[in-house]
């Protein structure tokens, strides 16, 4: 019995395929039967948990965006003294999951926004929440590190937040058309620089 108890269930089966799956094929393309199939479900079960495929999207996007927080919340970076290099080792940290292959290390949230921002609102919400949050738990160090040094700027952190992962998520796209991660890594490398000179560091080299 516990045994049993301790399986996953259709349900989250379903979502850690739609992880994968829609990271690798993109959300239009990926079909309910392939979902079904990629984690060893029945079509019934599918209906039995999301009336459809949208309905899936939805709570694709809350699930990544409770996993991946869970990783982010237990990450190293937090334990720095300094919030400015909280934040940049925040930035290391991204670089550092550009691993495998593209759909292994892109983002589920920012993939499914590209295609259904018009077409499917709830799933446009879902994305804009999950990517917002993540966003959020950034500013506590912006702002810290802008009070140490006396900074009264026209921009916010919220919005250096925001610029943090448009940044990130244009590094995807880059990575999506080049095929590979090497360019993503780039762009991670120029928005540490950014970030360092604005709040008045000179940039370390960056290897």
């Amino acid at each position: 019995m516990a045994t049993s108890a301790a399986k996953p269930d259709a349900r989250s089966k379903l979502l850690d395929a739609a992880l994968t799956v829609i990271r690798t094929k993109g959300y239009a393309s990926t079909t309910v039967d392939e979902l079904c199939a990629a984690a060893g479900v029945t079509k019934g079960a599918f209906f039995h948990h999301f009336k459809t495929k949208d309905e899936l999207g939805v709570a694709a996007a809350d699930y990544w965006s409770e996993t991946t927080g869970a990783m982010f919340a237990a990450a190293p970076y937090h334990q720095l003294a300094d919030p400015l290099d909280r934040f940049l080792a925040y930035i290391d940290f991204r670089k550092g999951l550009l691993q495998g292959g593209v759909p292994e290390f892109t983002c589920l949230v920012g993939t499914m926004v590209q295609e259904t921002y018009e077409t499917a609102p709830a799933i446009r919400d879902a994305c804009d929440r999950s990517i917002s949050r993540h966003a959020a738990t950034l500013i506590a160090d912006i702002e810290a590190a802008m009070a140490e040094r006396g900074m009264t700027p026209a921009w916010t952190a919220q919005s250096l937040a925001l610029h943090t992962q448009a940044v990130l998520q244009g590094a995807f796209i880059l990575a999506k058309a080049k095929g590979g991660a090497g360019v993503a890594a780039d762009s991670v490398d120029h928005l540490k620089r950014y970030i360092e000179l604005l709040f008045g560091r000179t940039p370390k080299s960056i290897t």
